[in-house]
C-alpha cells in the first residue's frame, strides 16, 4: 500500500530519475527538476519527505541553487523532512544543508539500499511526529477529566460542570444513550470537594427490582434467606463521596419513596435492621428518559424529581457536536492500539471524512465500539472506512469549502477543518480551499491561535 503523501524527488538528471523511480517503486514519487518546479510540487502535494539533489540548474555543478531550494522548502513546510544528495565538496555542503534545515544527507552516488533505509526512516519519523501532534491536540481538547471535544455544545457543558461541581447540590444528567452521562458524573465528582471520597455507581435499570433495594440500602445478617452476613449497600459505601444513580427513570415506584426519605433525612435503614445509619453523600442521577413526562404519566414521583433535579444538565448527542467525533476517534484509536498491541498509525482521509459525516445514532458509545473493532480487524497501518463499517461520504467538498460557508459559519468551518486535519495548517487550508496565510489570518481573527 502506498503512503498517503508522495515522496518528492528534486533531480534534473533523467538517468538518475529512472534509477530513483525503480528504487522507490513501492512509493508514489513526484519529480521536479528545478527550484521553481520543486516549490510548485510542494504547494500542490504537501509531501512529508523530499529527496533533494543540491546540484540543480542553472549551475548543476554548484550547490547554491539546491541550498536555496532547501531554504525555501522548509520555510514553506516546516514539518518537511529533507534528505539531500551531495556531490563534490559533499561534507561542506552537507553541513550548510543541515544548518538550513535538512533532516539527513547522503553522498552521491548513493547506495540504493542505504537510500531506501534513510527515506523510510524519514517517513517513519514524520508519521510519529504527526501522531504526537494528534495526541497533543487531544490533550488540549480534553477540557475536563474524560471529556474530549471542542464543539460549542461540549464547551457549554464543561462550563456548567465547573460551576456545578463545587456546589453541594443534587444533579440530574439527561441525554441519549451513549452520550457519556457517567463520564460527566465522574468529572463533577473529580472537581468537587468530595474528590478524595468514593465514587459509587449503580444502574437502576440493570438490577431486578427485588434485588435493587438490597443493593442500594444493604442488609443485616438474616434479613432474608441467604443473608449470611451484613452487607453494606451502595449508598452507605458512597459515604463521604458521590453516589451515581444511572437510569434513575427506571427505578421502581416503591423504591422511589424510600430513596426520597433518604434524601430528606440523610440516613438509611438496612434491610432487617432497626437502627438508622447516617450517610453523607452527594447524589448525581442520570437518565435517557424524559423525567418530567414520566412525572406527568404517574411513573415517577414529582417530589423525588424536584429533590434530585436541583440542577439539570442536558448532554448533546454526538451529531450536535461537529468535529468532536474525530477527536474522540483519535483518542479511542490510540487507547485501543496500545491496549491491544496493534501498530495502527491513524485513519485514512476517507475514514476521517466518514467519521465526520456519520450521524452516530449510538453516540460516543457507538463510536468507541466501532473504533475498537476497527483496531482489531485493520490489515494496514491506517484504519479505513471499511474497517469502521461506514458508508461513502457524498458531496463532502461542499461541506468543507470555506467559500460556500463563510457568510453562515466561518468560525465553525475553520474549527472543523482544523479538527479534520488534526491540527495540520496546510491540510486544513486545503480542506477550506484557501491559502495558508489566509488561514493564519482567520485563526488570529477568531482568536484560535496566539
Amino acid at each position: 500500500m502506498k503512503p498517503d503523501h508522495p515522496l518528492l524527488v528534486v533531480e534534473d538528471d533523467p538517468g538518475l530519475r529512472t534509477q530513483l523511480r525503480w528504487t522507490f517503486d513501492d512509493r508514489e514519487v513526484v519529480f521536479a527538476g528545478t527550484r521553481e518546479e520543486a516549490i510548485a510540487r510542494l504547494r500542490a502535494h504537501e509531501p512529508d519527505v523530499m529527496l533533494l539533489d543540491l546540484g540543480l540548474p542553472p549551475k548543476p555543478d554548484e550547490a547554491e541553487e539546491g541550498l536555496a531550494t532547501l531554504a525555501e522548502a522548509v520555510g514553506l513546510l516546516p514539518h518537511l523532512k529533507v534528505v539531500v544528495l551531495t556531490g563534490r565538496q559533499g561534507r561542506e555542503h552537507a553541513v550548510r544543508a543541515v544548518g538550513l534545515g535538512a533532516w539527513d544527507y547522503l553522498a552521491k552516488p548513493a547506495d540504493p539500499e542505504r537510500l531506501r533505509f534513510v527515506i523510510d526512516r524519514a517517513f517513519h519519523v514524520a508519521r510519529l511526529e504527526a501522531e504526537n501532534q494528534a495526541l497533543e491536540a487531544i490533550h488540549r481538547h480534553a477540557r475536563l477529566p474524560g471529556l474530549i471535544g471542542d464543539s460549542p455544545a461540549i464547551l457549554r457543558i464543561c462550563r456548567l460542570i465547573q460551576k456545578v461541581a463545587p456546589a453541594e447540590i443534587s444533579v440530574v444528567i439527561e441525554g441519549e444513550s451513549g452520550t457519556g452521562k457517567e463520564v460527566v458524573a465522574r468529572a463533577i465528582h473529580a472537581l468537587s470537594p468530595r474528590a478524595a471520597g468514593p465514587f459509587v455507581a449503580i444502574n437502576c435499570a440493570a438490577i431486578p427490582a427485588n434485588l435493587l433495594e438490597a443493593e442500594l440500602f444493604g442488609y443485616e445478617r438474616g434479613a432474608f434467606t441467604g443473608a449470611a452476613r451484613r452487607q453494606l449497600g451502595r449508598i452507605e459505601r458512597a459515604h463521604g463521596g458521590t453516589l451515581f444513580l444511572d437510569e434513575i427513570g427506571d427505578m421502581p415506584p416503591e423504591l422511589q419513596a424510600k430513596l426520597l426519605r433518604f434524601l430528606q433525612e440523610r440516613e438509611i435503614e438496612r434491610l432487617g435492621g432497626s437502627e438508622p445509619v447516617p450517610v453523607d453523600v452527594r447524589v448525581i442521577a442520570a437518565t435517557h428518559r424524559d423525567l418530567e413526562a414520566r412525572v406527568g404519566e404517574g411513573l415517577f414521583r414529582q417530589d423525588l424529581f424536584y429533590r434530585l433535579a436541583e440542577m439539570r444538565l442536558s448532554l448533546p448527542p454526538l451529531r450536535e457536536r461537529p468535529g468532536d467525533a474525530i477527536l474522540l476517534a483519535i483518542h479511542f484509536l490510540h487507547l485501543y492500539a496500545r491496549e491491544l498491541s496493534r501498530r495502527i498509525a491513524g485513519f485514512t482521509p476517507e475514514a476521517t471524512a466518514a467519521i465526520d459525516a456519520y450521524e452516530w445514532p449510538g453516540n460516543v458509545r457507538e463510536l468507541q465500539n466501532r473504533v475498537k473493532r476497527a483496531v482489531v480487524v485493520a490489515e494496514g497501518r491506517r484504519i479505513t472506512r471499511a474497517d469502521l463499517g461506514l458508508g461513502p461520504v457524498e458531496d463532502e467538498p461542499a461541506t468543507m469549502n470555506l467559500r460556500r460557508v463563510r457568510e453562515r459559519a466561518e468560525l465553525e468551518a475553520v474549527r472543523r477543518a482544523l479538527v479534520r486535519a488534526q491540527g495540520n495548517i496546510s491540510r486544513a487550508a486545503k480542506l477550506l480551499g484557501i491559502s495558508r496565510p489566509t488561514l493564519y489570518d482567520l485563526l488570529r481573527q477568531h482568536q484560535l491561535r496566539d
